[in-house]
Parts: structure tokens; sequence; C-alpha cells
């Protein structure tokens, strides 16, 4: 559940961002618009989120300019982030490097920064020191197989340069 939202006496920025991405859904779903996932069903199948749940959240990064609402093919409607969603990428990034540090050394994905093709190394670039943003990364999957068969997983196991849509 998020926060509440009375913040009364209180001037915090991190509690703000917290009401906006602070939940966990939230975050899978800003994570996955990092790899390329567009269409709310494979969000929904890729991430385990129920229908309801994932309508709400999406709705909510919309209306906090964090993701756009576009014309998909069809007649569906497609996601992707904003400039302002493309600014978390560094919140991402910090996660995954703690996550893979303290809780899953085993992390599928291998990040590289496209200009000079060196891996990342907790957001940085290991040749020449740049944090780059999301769109000069390559998301690489590691020789470590996820047996899952959902249509974005299977998608990833191949290389993918972040923010493009994902072929699914």
């Amino acid at each position: 559940m998020p926060l509440g939202s009375d913040y009364a006496g209180q001037q915090c920025a991190i509690a703000r961002s917290l009401e906006i991405v602070g939940e966990r859904w939230t975050l899978l779903i800003v994570r996955d618009l990092f790899y390329g996932v567009r269409r709310f069903n494979d969000f929904r199948k890729h991430i385990g989120v129920p229908s309801a749940t994932l309508t709400q959240r999406l709705n909510d990064l919309v209306e906090a300019g964090v993701v756009a609402r576009v014309s998909g093919s069809g007649a569906r409607d497609e996601y992707e982030l904003t400039a302002r969603g493309a600014a978390l990428w560094p919140v991402i990034s910090a996660l995954g490097s703690w996550g893979r540090e303290s809780l899953e050394p085993d992390e599928r994905h291998q990040y590289t920064h496209v200009r000079c093709g060196s891996a990342l190394i907790d957001g940085r670039c290991e040749t020449c020191q740049l944090a780059p943003p999301a769109a000069d990364i390559v998301m690489e999957p590691s020789r470590r197989e996820n047996p899952s068969t959902d249509p974005v997983t299977r998608a990833l196991r191949r290389p993918h340069r972040l923010l493009e849509p994902l072929a699914v």
C-alpha cells in the first residue's frame, strides 16, 4: 500500500517519490518498461501482477508523468517511459546492483555500454567510467537459464538495448 499523501510539516523528496514509485508492482512495471515491455498483457504475464492492480499502477504512472500511454498496434494502447520516467534508471540500476551483491548473486542480466562495449559495474562503464543513460545500455542475458516460458522472458534471452520496444 502506498504511503499516505498528507505531508503536513514534512519537506521530504524521498517520501513524495515513494508516493509514485514506492510500491513493489510499480517498480517492477518500471523495470519492465526499461526492458522494452509495452503491452498490458505482457506486463501481466511477465510480472504476475493482477489485472486490476496493473491497471491502477499504470494509470497512476501516467497521471504522475512517468509513463505515457501511446497508440499501439490494432486498437490497443501501449506504454512507454517519459523523460521523467527514464530518469529513474539510476534508481533501478542501484536496486539491481544491491540485489545482486546482497541477495541474488546469480543475476540473470549483464549490462553493457553501447559506445565502447564494456560492462557496467554499479551503473558505471568499467572502461570510460561514464554512468550512461538507459538508452545507451544493452542488456545481455547471463548464462543461467530462466525456465519461465512467458513471451517477455523468452525475448529477454537475447541481447536487447534498453528502452527499445521488446519483440514478443
